[in-house]
């Protein structure tokens, strides 16, 4: 304000020239529309509801931009939505408050220039002492739509699509069930036998949920697995956490359930609608079920709950590893995480490689030199980082520039720890076919045969996994039992 009373002083105090006092005119609306032009024109909107999904009117709003500490705040008109208009892009802290409710909030939200986001919020009611209460009784299913009655041996079983995607799929289901259950408590003395009595007594007089999830947690130790997802469910009927309800869900996903695990983890999400990992979950099992589109959906939902989440973006970069094309959401969503989090190593890997799977046909090269800045700085963040190493040298070869995809495979090769198995043979076939291009048939000869005794180890072992992983045999409610191949 100093500088508009030094203008107002100077008004009063000369007899000013038409042109000097049309100068001063615009400099003083210019001071005045400054602050304007600094707005933004991207909003954020939505819905605040209670949990049993009804609006709540008169909630106030609350977002903060981060490393700031101005808040703006707006309330909820009678249909419980609201807009926060005019801001500027970046990442915000969300939170939603009314009497009576436990507050919703979401730590990170980011909003991009010029967009238009819609987030809803839900209000859980104040927990009460006869609340707690309640909850304790079963109130999951009235009755479960699915009924898991045995186990058989997968060895035998094969799976559905090509070797890539089959173990994509395990993988993804394996990566899932680490995001929830703790050891079990017996873990730090490996007597099972001993901790499954001992739990078994203590139910004979109490039925509480979390003996029944520790009890799981033992039976699968045991490798009694029918016994331990049967476990997993009485906790979840019992008390219908987050928690029992994800472990649950990822128990049945793990031995290749994915239909009941899906009922599951969609109940979840309509209990839980904020949690991230129950929403990727649920996206884990469209992918096992081969519906590629539903799983990015959920997926990109769960990094839109907390976008500094790295998590849910990890699954994305997983998931289009078995693709050979890459939709423009999952672009969109690598992009925002290699934005938030530029020194992450992944990040600008798994964004490289959306680029390169965006491209149409090999003589799209408008991407290529992004890709090849990006995997550079991959490896310059992380040297060790073989799949950078893997890409850039499918990126030379395509150049035609085989000197440089032969070092890039090699490094490759040499940085295999973080590597999966099926990047090493990858990277030892590009090998074979760069020295075949130069002309030198006994080294490609060489890494054809390294290629093959790759293969045959691969799948020795995933006989092995798929053997101690034996396949829940269930049956859904008005179907007949799948039929094993």
């Amino acid at each position: 304000m100093r500088r508009l009373f030094a203008v107002s002083r100077q008004l009063r105090s000369a007899s000013l020239s038409s042109r000097s006092l049309a100068a001063l005119v615009i400099l003083i609306l210019l001071f005045f529309a400054s602050p304007l032009q600094s707005q933004g024109t991207a909003s954020l909107l939505g819905t605040v509801r209670d949990s049993q999904g009804k609006p709540v009117a008169g909630a106030s709003v609350h977002l903060q931009l981060k490393d700031s500490t101005q808040t703006q705040t707006v309330h909820t008109d009678q249909e419980g939505k609201y807009i926060v208009p005019a801001l500027s892009g970046g990442v915000y802290f969300l939170r939603a408050e009314m009497a009576g409710y436990s507050d919703g909030e979401i730590p990170a939200v980011f909003i991009a220039p010029n967009e238009a986001k819609n987030i809803d919020l839900t209000l859980a009611a104040a927990k009460t002492e006869a609340h707690s209460a309640s909850a304790r009784s079963p109130q999951f299913f009235d009755e479960p739509q699915f009924t898991v009655a045995g186990v058989t041996d997968t060895t035998s079983l094969g799976g559905h699509g090509s070797d890539t995607v089959v173990r994509t799929r395990e993988a993804i289901a394996k990566e899932t069930v680490s995001l929830g259950k703790a050891p079990a408590a017996a873990a730090q003395t490996g007597d099972y036998e001993k901790e499954r009595d001992h739990l078994l007594a203590l139910l004979a007089h109490e039925d509480r949920a979390e003996l029944h999830h520790t009890l799981a947690d033992v039976q699968e130790k045991l490798g009694d697995s029918l016994a331990a997802v049967r476990e997993y469910q009485r906790a979840a009927e019992l008390d219908p956490s987050e928690t029992y309800l994800f472990d649950w869900g990822s128990e049945l996903l793990l031995h290749h359930a994915p239909e009941p695990a899906a009922e599951v983890f969609a109940r979840g999400n309509r209990l839980f609608p904020r949690s991230v990992r129950i929403l990727v979950g649920l996206g884990a099992t469209w992918f096992a079920r081969g519906s590629n589109d539903q799983a990015v959906q959920r997926i990109c939902e769960a990094s839109d709950l907390n976008p500094t989440d790295s998590m849910p973006y990890l699954f994305l970069g997983k998931i289009q590893s078995a693709e050979t094309a890459t939709s423009e959401q999952v672009v969109e969503k690598l992009h925002r995480f290699v934005t938030l989090q530029p020194k992450n190593a992944e990040a600008n890997y798994y964004y490289a490689v959306a680029l390169w799977k965006q491209r149409k046909g090999l003589l799209d090269k408008s991407n290529t030199a992004q890709i090849e800045v990006l995997l550079g700085k991959v490896i310059h963040l992380d040297p060790k980082f073989g799949a950078a190493y893997l890409q850039l040298g499918v990126l030379h070869s395509e150049q035609k520039d085989y000197p440089r995809a032969i070092s890039d495979y090699q490094h490759a090769i040499q940085a295999n720890p973080h590597m999966t198995d099926l990047q090493i043979e990858e990277a030892h076939f590009h090998l074979a076919q760069a020295y075949r291009q130069i002309g030198d048939a006994a080294k490609a000869e060489a890494e054809i045969q390294l290629r093959n005794q790759i293969d045959k180890e691969l799948a020795k072992e995933a006989e092995r996994e798929r053997h101690e992983i034996r396949q829940f045999v269930y049956t859904l409610r008005d179907q007949p039992p799948p039929q094993a191949p």
